[in-house]
């Protein structure tokens, strides 16, 4: 199997530790990566996630605020702190899942 049998897509194995690092994904992933993420921790009873959107431009950073905005199940985020990634990571706080919160399909 050569690279051209992906179609120029690639294939990540997204691990749930609570830590998502973007730079391995293409940034028109993002907007659907970053929910299905925050749900997969919540799943997993991780309600602290750090989100590595480098420092750059800060396009990619102000993607990933606009998103966390909208989504309900995100109590707070904030630029981490120089020990954390400075302002190349958010760190979200997240609801914890209770019997009445339906998984997202």
């Amino acid at each position: 199997m050569d690279d051209n049998d992906f179609d120029d897509q690639e294939y990540h194995e997204l691990v749930i530790d609570g830590t998502l690092d973007l730079h391995m994904f293409h940034p028109r992933e993002v907007k659907a990566l970053v929910p299905d993420y925050l749900q997969a921790c919540r799943e997993e009873g991780i309600f602290r996630v750090r989100i590595v959107h480098g420092k750059g431009t800060g396009t990619l950073r102000r993607t990933v605020h606009s998103i966390l905005e909208r989504l309900p199940e995100v109590l707070s985020y904030r630029l981490a702190g120089e020990m954390e990634g400075g302002w190349g990571a958010t760190l979200v706080e997240l609801k914890p899942l209770d019997d009445d919160t339906h998984t997202r399909t």
